[in-house]
């Protein structure tokens, strides 16, 4: 079998997408992952030793990206984000986010509010604030962080299973 990324989508390819696309559901989505599981082929061919090993070896890559798919929208799903969209109600039940996404730093909070507020594909949010996609993925995956310690610290919620926010609120802030 010829290494070479071209080769590599040429054989497997539409197999590969139709693989992306039955674990994420959406064609977008899929796009986007089958996309940066050949940019990451073509990156890292050269580590293949064994060319026999090629197939295993790519679907490896896509499932490593559609598990990052996942991992990315456990906390911040754009469902999630729906549930936590804050109005102007101070009874609300999650009334520390904005202030949680307020006082992240600066270089994490633009790209919090470029994907999930503003609803950018992480492509289009990395390239508008002229950082690579990995660093944008890195600071929103960052941001998610600081974003769950905040609200285990302050409010007292906790994950369940799914990764959504679960409990009642108890801080100075929620009791007002």
């Amino acid at each position: 079998m010829e290494k070479t990324s071209r080769a590599i989508v040429d054989r497997f390819g539409e197999q590969l997408y139709f693989f992306i696309l039955k674990k994420v559901k959406n064609k977008d989505i899929a796009n986007d992952i089958f996309q940066n599981t050949i940019l990451k082929i073509h990156a890292h061919i050269d580590q293949v030793k064994e060319p026999v090993k090629i197939k295993s070896w790519i679907f490896q890559i896509a499932r490593n990206g559609t598990m990052d798919h996942f991992r990315e929208r456990t906390f911040l799903s754009e469902e999630y984000m729906m549930n936590l969209s804050i109005p102007q109600s101070p009874s609300n039940k999650f009334c520390c986010f904005d202030r949680f996404i307020e006082e992240l730093p600066e270089n994490y909070r633009v790209c919090i509010e470029k994907v999930y507020l503003d609803g950018m594909k992480q492509q289009e949010a990395a390239v508008r604030l002229g950082i690579s996609l990995a660093n944008l993925k890195a600071r929103v995956r960052r941001a998610k962080g600081i974003i769950k310690q905040r609200f285990r610290e302050c409010c007292k919620y906790s994950l369940d299973e799914r990764g959504m926010l679960v409990g009642e609120p108890d801080c100075s802030y929620c009791a007002d």
